[in-house]
């Protein structure tokens, strides 16, 4: 059966995806047995090696666990913080006012600019000359600092290109009805894009999970990488069990979250196609009535 997209294949077409198939397929087992030969002829697919993660408690209580609390506790902080910051600057750069808008820009088009290290480095020495937080929290400040600042001005770039993505007729009907520029924002438009928003948003909130990474790297923030080398160590050099266990770690992470986006976006697709009801003459009025007590953005 054809499609607008493409035409249905044919005999030859499907014998030749059918070989290329079987080719993939063999070329990728033959990866998967080299890599598993070289790690056998190394010692790093030994029990003892493996045992720690595997047979015991001993290493997720004393090593993973608290990593994985630092991680979690600094991604959230970002987020937290990230997300109506990158919201707020977002709806600042498609102000009409031009002291909003340019100042946001700026800053926007600043930090995005800059890679997160530096900024967590910046917020490592800011916090050790400026303020009184101990040095055991300093690391957890700059990291959290850096990941906000960096992660709101690429929030506000997607919140900014989700609006700019809707009809214009949107904001237009909103207008004859009577509702002021605050609340098209507000009531009309935000609701909308939300949704289309929401995969580059998770997107960038996966981002923030995995950059937790790099303050255990260089500023010793001990979340869940930085257990990794410890435990590495402590166990008689295991690096690659210790960071496969890990990386499963944050492929858990990141794909509940992914998953939980996924049906949360669905959700909100649902709820918009259940509620179609049809506005009358007397609803109109009462809307722009109320569009009268609103204030201007």
């Amino acid at each position: 059966m054809s499609s607008v997209l493409y035409d249905a294949q044919g005999p030859r077409a499907k014998r030749r995806n059918v070989l290329y198939t079987v080719v993939f397929l063999a070329a990728f087992a033959a990866v998967l047995w080299w890599v598993y030969s070289a790690l056998d002829d190394k010692g790093q697919l030994d029990w003892i090696l493996w045992k720690p993660y595997l047979s015991g408690s001993e290493a997720y209580s004393t090593y993973i666990w608290p990593g994985l609390q630092n991680t979690l506790k600094a991604a959230a902080l970002a987020m937290l913080i990230a997300l109506p910051l990158g919201a707020t600057l977002g709806i600042a750069r498609l102000s009409d006012h031009r002291w909003i808008r340019v100042p946001a820009a700026v800053v926007v088009e600043f930090f995005r600019a800059i890679p997160v290290l530096v900024l967590m480095i910046f917020g490592l020495a800011l916090y050790a000359q400026y303020t009184n937080v101990g040095s055991d929290d300093r690391p957890l400040y700059a990291v959290v600092t850096g990941l906000v600042l960096y992660n709101a001005s690429v929030l506000a770039e997607i919140v900014r290109a989700g609006i700019l993505s809707l009809p214009k007729g949107q904001a237009e009907a909103a207008v004859a009805i009577g509702l002021r520029k605050g609340q098209v924002m507000r009531l009309i438009l935000l609701p909308q894009a939300v949704t289309a928003m929401l995969p580059a948003i998770v997107s960038q909130l996966v981002v923030i999970v995995k950059d937790t990474a790099i303050g255990g790297a260089v500023l010793t923030f001990p979340e869940l990488l930085a257990s990794a080398n410890t435990m590495s160590g402590y166990y008689g050099a295991n690096t690659i069990a210790s960071f496969t266990v890990v990386a499963v770690i944050y492929v858990i992470i990141n794909f509940s979250l992914t998953q939980f986006a996924s049906w949360l976006e669905g959700r909100l697709r649902r709820r918009k196609k259940s509620t179609g009801a049809v506005l009358g003459p007397e609803d109109t009025v009462g809307i722009a009535g109320h569009a009268g007590t609103g204030t201007s953005a």
